[in-house]
């Protein structure tokens, strides 16, 4: 078939009945910001992440155990030129019982590679099918999209105006925010691009330590925002270091998502400013090949 629509299968150890729930439970595992019904037949419920998307859809056939379809009503992508791209399609899980196990077959509708977001929309749905939706059907606790008022609880007392220099990078990575902000928040994904010898918790507050041969750096997590920011204070570096702010944030882009980074707080422009600059660069090349191909070049292999 030309152009097809995209499709991902996931295949669980849980009988239908419970795969069937788990699809049905949205806020549990695509997004907490949904208004209305999502269990019934018939009715309708309104999805937003930020001002960058919105969608209002439709339960348009709902088989216990072995059939659900989304009608997209209305559709609304900020970063798109045709900003209604996926008004008109369906999205349909199917299920299918084989050998004590569940097959499901997630498959949008017309979202077809002529579609500018298509890129990015496929990489966010197999996101929230093969990660967030397996979570939640195996462990109980899936990854949706937080809520936004928890999102943006404390911004104000943190966008302090930043006296000093600063260190700026912005680049352009193909993958979507949700995986790039995974690399920028968690253990796993922070040894990926940085150093392999990283202690880390995503929790506002605590302090993650990050070291480099016999040199630690230690962060105080001051922001995270799911899918937009996080930002850092440096507390215990080289002297230059100390005191200084991180800040990486995310915006969607048609194919992928555009990260700006921050380092502010310098002092003066010295020779440290100028090879750390220098090394962000090479680092943020390893973060991005972690989130394009899965393979980043962390410290000691940055350079390289």
């Amino acid at each position: 078939m030309d152009n097809p629509s995209f499709s991902t299968i996931l295949i669980v150890d849980a009988p239908p009945h419970e795969v069937f729930s788990a699809i049905n439970q949205v806020r549990r595992w695509w997004s907490e910001n949904i208004e209305g019904d999502t269990d019934r037949a018939g009715s309708e419920f309104r999805y937003h992440y930020q001002d960058v998307h919105r969608a209002r859809i439709k339960i348009a056939t709902m088989e216990p155990d072995r059939k659900v379809v989304w009608h997209i009503l209305d559709n609304y992508f900020k970063f798109n030129e045709d900003q209604q791209e996926w008004t008109g399609t369906d999205v349909v899980f199917a299920l299918q019982e084989e050998a004590g196990k569940t097959r499901l077959t997630f498959t949008h509708e017309g979202l077809v590679p002529e579609y500018a977001c298509y890129d990015l929309c496929r990489e966010a749905w197999t996101h929230y099918i093969q990660d967030s939706l397996k979570a939640l059907i195996t462990t109980g606790q899936g990854k949706p999209t937080p809520k936004d008022d928890t999102v943006y609880e404390g911004m104000e007392a943190a966008e302090d105006v930043t006296t000093g220099k600063s260190i700026c990078h912005r680049l352009l990575i193909k993958a979507p925010v949700e995986k790039v902000y995974a690399a920028l928040s968690s253990q796993e994904g922070l040894a990926g691009w940085w150093t392999p010898d990283t202690v880390a918790q995503p929790v506002t507050g605590s302090i993650a330590r990050f070291s480099f041969g016999d040199y630690t750096k230690e962060m105080q997590i001051e922001i995270l925002q799911p899918y937009s920011k996080v930002e850092w204070l440096c507390l215990k570096a080289v002297p230059e270091w100390i005191g200084t702010r991180l800040r990486f944030t995310l915006d969607p882009h048609q194919k992928g998502c555009v990260l700006s980074f921050r380092h502010e707080g310098w002092k003066d422009y010295t020779p440290e400013f100028a090879s750390c600059s220098f090394d962000w660069a090479l680092f943020f090349r390893s973060l991005r090949l972690l989130c394009e191909t899965g393979k980043g070049l962390p410290y000691p292999h940055f350079d390289q």
